[in-house]
């Protein structure tokens, strides 16, 4: 499905996209993952036989070294998935600081300006497509996240400005929106919160489908969006949540 092809995963050596990789080897495509953290990022690399590339999206050098080493390495680049994110503070507007609001706009909309900036003259090349991992809270909120809420309403109007200008390039734009997903970090904080199992219980409740699911339902409609077969999808924010937006279930 994706054989032949080369993808440049922001945020992949863990979570969703690690999922995303894994799901894109499966699928016979070359990835690179470009991520923070050195381990995660050494560990997954040497278990999917991908290129590792440690380096910060909101840092415009590490970026544009990181598509020139994926450049250098496979030739091509046919796809750019925008992952790498952030949701913390878990606050409201008036009690988030300027940081912790830069911070979170800077690698989770910076970071796309910084991949486009980079790697546009490479997918007008491949007549490629780029993708977003958004999150279903950028259109209906969520409560306590104000700033993080708010990047991702930026990245779905990014998304569809995105398909607008580059479709004369004959480049696809998409993002997928999930609601909750299990990835170790939403394990973590689960577990630490003073009635675990209420947690577990909420997160299965919110989602019309009766479960809060693992992260490969995400990646295999990631592998979808990236391929040939979506060739005639763009400026979608796919919601990948099980209906979680729908009716009045709570």
């Amino acid at each position: 499905m994706l054989n032949n092809k080369v993808i440049f995963l922001t945020g992949g050596s863990t979570g969703i996209g690690l999922e995303c990789a894994r799901k894109y080897r499966e699928a016979g495509a070359s990835v690179a993952i470009f991520a923070n953290d050195p381990g995660s990022v050494a560990t997954a690399s040497a278990a999917l036989d991908v290129l590792g590339i440690v380096g910060d999206v909101a840092c415009a050098g590490d970026v544009s070294g990181a598509i020139q080493r994926t450049l250098d390495r496979y030739g091509r680049i046919d796809a750019i998935h925008n992952n790498a994110g952030v949701a913390q503070p878990a606050k409201p507007l008036h009690e988030t600081s300027s940081p912790e609001w830069d911070l979170l706009f800077d690698v989770n909309v910076k970071g796309v300006l910084h991949t486009t900036q980079f790697g546009l003259a490479a997918l007008r090349e491949s007549r490629g497509c780029i993708l977003q991992t958004s999150s279903l809270v950028g259109q209906i909120g969520q409560e306590n996240h104000a700033a993080y809420a708010a990047t991702k309403g930026a990245l779905d109007a990014l998304t569809k400005s995105m398909a607008i200008d580059y479709a004369r390039y004959g480049i696809r734009v998409n993002a997928v929106a999930p609601a909750g997903v299990w990835t170790p970090m939403l394990r973590e904080w689960g577990a630490a919160q003073p009635d675990p199992q209420g947690i577990s219980d909420y997160l299965d409740a919110i989602h019309l489908l009766g479960y809060c699911p693992e992260g490969d339902v995400v990646a295999d409609a990631c592998v979808f969006l990236v391929s040939e077969q979506a060739r005639f999808i763009t400026g979608c924010v796919m919601p990948v949540s099980g209906g979680a937006e729908l009716g009045y279930r709570r």
